[in-house]
């Protein structure tokens, strides 16, 4: 995929395994929601390597003078990622986010188990297995339009794969999350509870 301009400054790009760190460090630093920022940057750093690497899976970036100032990460099927994030990186992953994962087991099991179960049975039957699992812009570049053109260059790489049809989860609360994800053509599908307690919803783009 060529880089996408964004202005005279800023370009967007698949993101590389060399881009990990960078994207963990603004997962974890911008996104509260769900499990996965208390286990921190290294663990997360190691899920991002994966998820650049994996064939079903890609990581976008928007970058300026070699700093990655935004991010999405995507994935064509989160249960088969899970699966092999699990296989070839669980142990040292794991091993480096102990305590975190033992002082949230519960929520360790729902992270896990949320692919294969997502709100009613109806709801389920209109979910897409392809899912945007996370965008995140860095402090201080936020207001200028980063964040729909990562996500439009990310509709763009799915498309290009031939997948027609994804979601994207979020707090049923988060205004500024749904506002963006509206405008790029996703549709509230679901109501889920992929966290017991937490209200979350269901986004689709594309045909269900």
């Amino acid at each position: 995929m060529s880089e996408q301009p964004m202005s005279s400054d800023y370009s967007i790009r698949l993101g590389t395994s060399n881009d990990a760190v960078a994207a963990a460090l603004l997962h974890s630093s911008r996104i509260n929601e769900g499990f996965l920022p208390t286990l921190g940057p290294r663990f997360l750093g190691r899920l991002y390597r994966r998820i650049a690497r994996d064939q079903g899976s890609f990581l976008m970036v928007a970058e300026k003078d070699g700093e990655i100032l935004a991010m999405a990460s995507c994935t064509e099927n989160l249960g088969r990622l899970y699966r092999v994030f699990i296989l070839r990186d669980g142990v040292i992953a794991a091993a480096g986010a102990l305590l975190p994962i033992l002082r949230s087991l519960p929520r360790v099991f729902e992270t896990l188990k949320y692919p294969s179960q997502s709100g009613s049975e109806p709801a389920k039957a209109h979910l897409p297995e392809a899912e945007i699992l996370a965008v995140a812009v860095r402090e201080g570049s936020s207001g200028i339009g980063i964040g729909r053109q990562i996500m439009v260059a990310s509709i763009a790489e799915f498309t290009r794969r031939g997948v027609t049809s994804f979601k994207v989860v979020t707090s049923s609360e988060n205004a500024a999350a749904l506002a963006l994800y509206r405008s790029t053509g996703f549709r509230d599908t679901a109501a889920l509870e992929v966290h017991e307690g937490t209200e979350s919803l269901a986004l689709v783009w594309g045909a269900s």
